[in-house]
């Protein structure tokens, strides 16, 4: 399968395609870090403020299947190398941004180059890399994911403390472009593997449209169900499952769907999808509300953040290499149930965190948490790449990384949802940005059953994870 591509240097095309997954995990650590620091620059509540985590994940949830079928009609490299180009551009026009509105519609462009080389990435390392090899590549991947988000806190901290949150988004802007040229060469080799018969079938756009708005619409729900009347909540949420029941109805008689439902047929592929959605949920919730109490309860500077951040990823870096070298070995499901289950157990440890916790304690737990998610992403990843067909690799690589960021969109959702109704409930009708000391114990209350509640997820994915099949592919 693809044998003659596999004879290019496939450690270059590596190169190219980490530095796109390492760019965008360190954005995402170090915009978790700055929120608290953005939202007192802007005087925005907790709701307003997450958005910009939140239009950024919404902006690549609802465009990654797009973009993966664009590459099976023009070619894989030329999406990824487009893509790094937009990020690098919007990266710059956020540092400018002069309100909140306007960095959020940055926000929305370095997510759609983000985007780009998402659903692209995964499927160009499935051609260079032999299937017996593929759990090590991938396990590889996850170290770089790990370097990405260890290095985004302690950067985003350092420059915070320093000059403001503005600059974080400049860091990234030299090693971008510096690599979008160098991958134009390195790439050039494929640039011309697309998928001749897709070319043939209309794009689905009927599934674009109620894709978009079915995901736009929840996440809207979220972040402002307090502002609206039940009714109106009502009839947006009847509106929301209206569109889930359009959008599988349309996609199920389509030749070329948006959305290839067949592929969930495959037990192990479908369990693959949901239980990375899920993950990824669990995982967000504790970065978006992990800062905000560090911050707020425990009164560490944005650099002292940072390194405590740095727990999760420093565990990843370390287990995500193992993960991928076992999965050549014995395969997923127990991997990725052991996974979720030890993920569960640092969430329900986190939930005996003070006010008067360590900066150790903190720590300690956040590891037990990226112990667990490392052992989970790459043998589950390797899942849904070995169970498709060569042509349904791209498709495949955008639904995989659609359902990781459905799960971030989720996580942050939850996060302030679910945090904002029980600090308000706690503390009769405050809104967060209204926090002072007086409320420490209401905060710690409403963490305390956030983690709860994000714990029971992760016991669930571990619970599914079991009946995956025992076979490898």
């Amino acid at each position: 399968m693809h044998r003659h591509l596999r004879k290019k240097n496939p450690s270059a095309v590596f190169f190219v395609v980490a530095v796109g997954v390492f760019l965008s995990t360190m954005d995402s650590s170090m915009i978790n870090v700055a929120l608290p620091s953005i939202m007192r620059s802007f005087g925005t509540s907790l709701a307003k403020t997450e958005w910009v985590v939140l239009v950024y994940l919404l902006t690549i949830t609802v465009s990654l299947l797009f973009w993966g079928q664009l590459a099976d009609r023009v070619g894989l490299t030329r999406i990824y190398l487009s893509g790094m180009l937009v990020f690098s551009i919007a990266s710059i026009a956020c540092y400018l941004s002069a309100t909140l509105f306007q960095l959020n519609a940055f926000r929305f462009t370095q997510g759609m180059g983000a985007s780009m080389m998402m659903a692209t990435g995964p499927a160009i390392i499935k051609m260079v890399f032999p299937p017996g090899h593929l759990g090590i590549a991938l396990g590889l991947a996850g170290v770089v994911t790990s370097v990405g988000l260890m290095a985004g806190p302690v950067i985003s901290g350092i420059l915070i403390h320093s000059f403001s949150w503005r600059e974080i988004f400049l860091v990234t802007v030299p090693v971008s472009l510096f690599t979008a040229i160098a991958g134009f060469f390195i790439l050039k080799p494929f640039s011309n593997k697309i998928i001749p018969e897709r070319s043939s079938f209309p794009f689905d756009w009927a599934g674009m449209v109620l894709w978009t708005g079915m995901i736009s619409l929840s996440v809207l729900i979220s972040t402002h169900h307090s502002e609206v009347a039940r009714e109106i909540l009502l009839i947006e949420v009847l509106a929301c499952l209206s569109l889930f029941l359009l959008l599988v109805k349309t996609e199920a008689g389509k030749q070329n769907p948006l959305f290839p439902l067949s592929l969930f047929r495959n037990r192990s592929y479908a369990i693959a999808m949901f239980c990375a959605a899920l993950s990824f949920a669990v995982l967000f919730v504790v970065l978006i509300l992990m800062p905000f109490y560090l911050d707020f309860i425990l009164g560490l500077t944005a650099r002292k953040i940072g390194l405590v951040m740095m727990a999760v990823p420093i565990s990843v870096f370390f287990v995500s290499p193992l993960s991928g070298f076992l999965y050549d070995h014995i395969g997923a499901r127990l991997l990725t149930t052991s996974g979720l289950s030890i993920a569960a157990l640092g969430l329900l440890l986190l939930c005996f965190l003070s006010a008067d916790s360590s900066v150790f304690s903190v720590a300690w737990r956040l590891a037990i948490l990226g112990c667990g998610q490392a052992l989970f992403l790459s043998p589950n990843s390797a899942t849904v790449l070995e169970s498709v067909d060569p042509d349904q690799i791209a498709v495949s690589s955008g639904m995989l990384a659609t359902a990781r960021n459905l799960g971030m969109l989720a996580g942050v959702s939850l996060a302030g949802l679910l945090f904002g109704i029980l600090f308000r409930e706690l503390s009769g009708g405050l809104d967060f940005n209204q926090y002072d000391q007086g409320q420490v114990q209401n905060f710690i209350y409403a963490l305390r059953i956030t983690f709860s509640v994000t714990a029971v997820f992760s016991i669930l994915g571990a619970v599914l994870s079991s009946f995956r099949g025992k076979e490898r592919s």
